[in-house]
């Protein structure tokens, strides 16, 4: 018994020094992260909102599948475009909700629309990179604008995105919209999406690194040079990427190119998901290969969820490393919402939270994965 009680007494002191030394190391980890994200936010390149007018042609292409709620909208921000001479192409992939004709009553005759009729999706191709190349391969333009229906455009976006990859001699700029994040559980969790890049990735460095893990885009918004999106084999290189954008660029760089994140809140608007099941059934599809790999993924989730509770529990017992982690967590992501035009209070302060419910929506989304049980938009995606 004493030998069993003095396993105990020592036991005790040293599970004691690792939750200290955790906690330790996660809040040291938030200090730098906060640090990283203040320097982005002033390195992140801001385009020009009086831009001159668009030299050339300029293609903007929009995939879209069952939005005929959205189609309208989005394509009278496209129409509505300024200093740019514009052809407009819409694939119709394959909607059951009146998406195509939505679309054609609201071009009416203007004759910068296409409406497109989308063709059966080839083996060990994806939907969204089918539609993508689809149109690309109709698209005339010495720039390739793609643009998702949930995006609204300000007057000069397409302009000003174009005279961005025109003057910085990137071949692929993704101006990022300001997402909208309305009810509870887009608040939760949708910040991190900028926040992540912000705190995360060396945006210098990141936009001519040919590293896989150094790569950023959003497809709301995606402007690439029509050139180097031929050269590299256009979306037919990431015909079965899940995150078509983020392997595109990828793409782009590993042929020797540059591209990547910009500031476009300025630009452009999104509301990505309507409600908590929008949100917990968008992000299913693709968060499984957010690290490259399902296992590489997993371990993501549990960086995330210790890096969210380590400051967090450790600021409950009164450790002061802890309260300046939690304090450097919150920070962050009170930088990233003004840099990126999102709401900062109170919803920074639940940041330990989002770290936590995303890193379980990794699991899900892994877990479905797994199964074969991912659908998106009534298509079933490949299982692991």
């Amino acid at each position: 018994m004493r030998s069993g009680a003095g396993s105990s007494r020592r036991a005790a002191p040293a599970a004691v020094g690792a939750a200290r030394a955790l906690v330790r190391a996660t809040s040291a980890l938030s200090v730098g992260l906060l640090v990283h994200t203040c320097a982005n936010a002033l390195l992140l390149r801001r385009p020009d909102l009086d831009p001159p007018t668009a030299a050339g042609r300029v293609s903007v292409l929009l995939p879209v599948r069952d939005e005929a709620h959205q189609v309208a909208d989005c394509l009278a921000a496209v129409l509505a475009q300024e200093r740019v001479d514009l052809e407009v192409l819409v694939l119709d992939d394959a909607s059951s909700d009146g998406t195509a004709e939505a679309a054609r009553a609201r071009a009416g005759d203007d004759p910068r629309v296409r409406v497109l009729t989308g063709s059966s999706t080839p083996p060990g191709w994806l939907g969204k990179p089918w539609a993508c190349a689809q149109l690309a391969g109709q698209a005339a333009g010495d720039v390739l604008v793609f643009v998702d229906a949930d995006v609204r455009l300000a007057p000069r976006a397409v302009a000003a995105s174009v005279d961005q990859l025109r003057r910085t001699g990137l071949d692929l700029v993704s101006p990022y919209p300001r997402q909208r994040a309305v009810t509870p559980g887009e608040r939760l969790v949708q910040p991190l999406l900028q926040w992540s890049w912000l705190a995360t990735l060396p945006l210098r460095l990141a936009e001519r690194s040919p590293r896989p893990s150094l790569s950023a885009a959003n497809g709301q918004l995606l402007v690439v040079d029509a050139a180097r999106y031929r050269a590299v084999g256009g979306h037919g290189a990431v015909r079965g990427a899940v995150l078509d954008d983020v392997a595109l660029v990828r793409a782009v760089k590993a042929a020797g190119g540059r591209g990547g994140v910009t500031d476009g809140t300025a630009l452009a608007t999104c509301r990505m998901y309507d409600g908590w099941s929008g949100v917990r059934d968008g992000y299913a599809k693709s968060l499984w290969s957010a690290a490259g790999s399902p296992g590489r993924s997993l371990a993501l989730a549990g960086g995330l969820a210790v890096l969210g509770l380590g400051p967090l529990v450790g600021a409950l017992a009164g450790s002061r490393a802890g309260a300046l982690g939690l304090a450097a967590g919150v920070a962050s992501r009170v930088v990233a919402a003004r840099r990126t035009g999102g709401r900062a209070w109170p919803d920074a302060l639940a940041h330990p939270a989002s770290l936590v419910v995303l890193a379980g929506l990794v699991v899900r989304s892994v877990r479905g994965h797994r199964r074969g049980d991912l659908r998106w938009k009534g298509r079933r995606l490949p299982a692991s």
